[in-house]
């Protein structure tokens, strides 16, 4: 197992089968407010969550000042020039650290950032600049997942499938590929479940493939875009609600 300090295996540890809630707001969502993500958060936690996932030190910071619960950090910020948005840079990491966030989120993929660097180089860069902290790699595939596991990442995810060039027309997760993921890397990584999980029964089907817990967000979080799927499908799909999940803030 790549996570070697026993007390952050024991935060981790304390996932197991359990539910983490993405808690995200952006401020062109209809939902925005600044004590939203707050008020998330703690419905989180009164429903038994065991984390939260949070973006940009400013909601990091509100969130630990009222939940106990351990979060899960990470800063979007989006360029034209690059689909690589998630804690793009070690200036991020670091703010996201200094926030409160117990387990610092990364871009992992092998898409090219702003700064012109594939997005998986920044991962040892930030394990060594800031050792003490839990590394979730998000990832798009198998050979994402592959690499990140053998560059020291402690967590793995596919929360950017769907997200890159060669997935962005996928709607719904691969559970065959998150179950070879989970086949082949489990012994040296905790693999969560993240992206496109709609459902308890999906979320479920996770557990049986082997991911040690599961993240879900927009399915309890933005009811926006539950609103907009429900519409769109009624609709005929005549318009494509992942667009506006996918958009740039």
């Amino acid at each position: 197992m790549n996570l070697k300090d026993e007390k952050n295996k024991a935060i981790v540890e304390k996932f197991k089968d359990g539910l983490i809630v993405s808690c995200q707001v952006q401020h062109d969502d209809p939902i925005y407010s600044e004590e939203m993500v707050v008020k998330m958060a703690r419905a989180a936690e009164w429903a038994s969550a065991v984390g939260i996932r949070a973006n940009s030190p400013e909601q990091i910071k509100a969130i630990k000042a009222q939940v106990n619960l351990p979060i899960i950090g990470l800063w979007k910020i989006w360029h034209d020039d690059t689909d690589v948005f998630i804690t793009p840079t070690l200036e991020a990491a670091k703010a996201v650290w200094e926030a409160g966030a117990t387990i610092i989120a990364l871009d992992c993929t092998s898409q090219i950032t702003h700064e012109g660097r594939p997005a998986y180089e920044l991962l040892p860069i930030v394990k060594k600049e800031i050792p003490e902290a839990i590394i979730f790699a998000d990832v798009s595939n198998y050979e994402e997942a592959k690499r990140a596991v053998e560059m020291g990442a402690d967590i793995v995810g596919p929360t950017l499938y769907g997200y890159t060039e060669e997935t962005k027309h996928i709607e719904n997760p691969d559970l065959r590929e998150f179950a070879r993921m989970c086949r082949d890397f489990k012994d040296d990584v905790y693999m969560i479940m993240e992206g496109h999980i709609y459902s308890p029964e999906d979320a479920i089907k996770c557990l049986y493939l082997g991911a040690h817990s599961v993240v879900v967000g927009s399915a309890i979080t933005r009811p926006h875009l539950i609103a907009k799927r429900f519409v769109d499908l009624m609709s005929g799909y005549q318009s494509d609600w992942r667009e506006a999940e996918k958009s740039k803030h």
